[in-house]
């Protein structure tokens, strides 16, 4: 018995290794260098035009505005600063949900294992690609910092109208910069990753709406929000950025 244990705990561990080295290397996230889009000013500095298939601004950790991340953590991954990349309960109540629905109605994934989708990965929701996902996850826990991570999935991620980031996406849909925006506006864009198209405020208002006092409700039980700034946040008007070209 001791030596069938000792054998299958060598050769798991030999097939674990075998699978860690097949990932694919992280070390260009460190210089994290997205292609941007041609602007063109005028002398002034107003913004004339805006070319390219991605809208996008980079933004550093330090000024992404806390109550965007709140709004974020709070509808994706609470307790991103907690795990070590996979949120092993959460996982099992997406199985447990997806298995009483007889499809893929939640993934569990953690910002974590989203960065690891988005950069590596692709948004075919498969069950072989969890795996990979998982093991992704543990690789960018071991190299890179939460705020890191974190800095990561907030430029990169596609939030709808050739958006990728919440920089561009608070100049898209309410022609703000991210420490311009209010806490509505917040919960508003933190509920664009899961379905951009879904919940997008301009083609979806009401299911939008819907997500973002959803969100709200979660930032005001996890501590983010008073009750006051709860009631200010959903009685707030949100008015988005007018349609087409002057």
């Amino acid at each position: 018995m001791l030596g069938l244990v000792l054998g299958g705990s060598l050769g798991g561990a030999y097939l674990l290794r075998q699978l860690w080295l097949q990932l694919p290397a992280t070390d260009h996230l460190a210089d994290y260098d997205p292609m941007l889009p041609m602007r063109i000013h005028a002398r002034d500095g107003t913004l004339l035009a805006e070319y390219g298939e991605e809208r996008r601004d980079v933004v550093a950790i330090e000024h992404m505005p806390r109550q965007l991340r709140e709004a974020l953590l709070a509808i994706e991954d609470a307790n991103f600063y907690a795990h070590g990349g996979v949120d092993f309960a959460g996982l099992a109540r997406a199985a447990l949900s997806n298995f009483r629905s007889g499809g893929h109605v939640q993934g569990g994934s953690t910002i974590t294992m989203q960065v690891a989708r988005v950069f590596f990965l692709n948004r075919v929701k498969t069950y072989r690609r969890k795996p990979k996902e998982v093991r992704l996850a543990y690789k960018l826990e071991s190299a890179y910092s939460k705020d890191k991570l974190l800095e990561l999935y907030m430029n990169q991620i596609y939030l709808g109208e050739r958006a990728y980031g919440f920089a561009a996406a608070a100049s898209v849909y309410f022609d703000k910069t991210l420490d311009q925006l209010t806490a509505a506006e917040s919960a508003m864009l933190a509920g664009l990753p899961k379905a951009p198209s879904a919940y997008n405020p301009v083609a979806n208002r009401e299911r939008a709406v819907a997500r973002q006092r959803h969100i709200l409700q979660r930032m005001h039980a996890l501590g983010h929000l008073e009750a006051e700034q709860l009631e200010q946040a959903l009685s707030e008007e949100l008015k988005l950025r007018p349609r087409g070209n002057s």
